[in-house]
């Protein structure tokens, strides 16, 4: 069972690299007018798993952090994912107390 966890660590410290950087990347773009990442990306990465990443860089970057429902729908997106991943863990391990 404890591959699981380690499997979900895994998980999310890759997606939160990929998108700390895809906020970087998109920063950039923002600044040079190019082709945007969209925010439908950055919001599948954050629930993908990503969501550590993506507070590091709208902190780091300054970035995404003045638009209100971008940021709505980001909270939305980690909460669910939270939820999920609690529910999850939940039915892996039986809540714990019993056992």
């Amino acid at each position: 069972m404890w591959y699981a966890v380690a499997a979900y660590v895994g998980l999310v410290a890759v997606t939160s690299l990929v998108s700390f950087a895809a906020y970087g990347f998109d920063k950039r773009r923002a600044a040079t007018g190019g082709r945007r990442v969209p925010e439908r990306t950055l919001l599948l990465l954050a629930f993908a798993g990503g969501w550590p990443g993506s507070i590091a860089a709208q902190q780091r970057f300054r970035h995404k952090t003045r638009k209100v429902p971008f940021l709505a729908a980001f909270w939305v997106v980690v909460v669910l994912h939270v939820g999920l991943v609690g529910a999850a863990a939940y039915a892996l391990f039986g809540g714990g107390a019993a056992r």
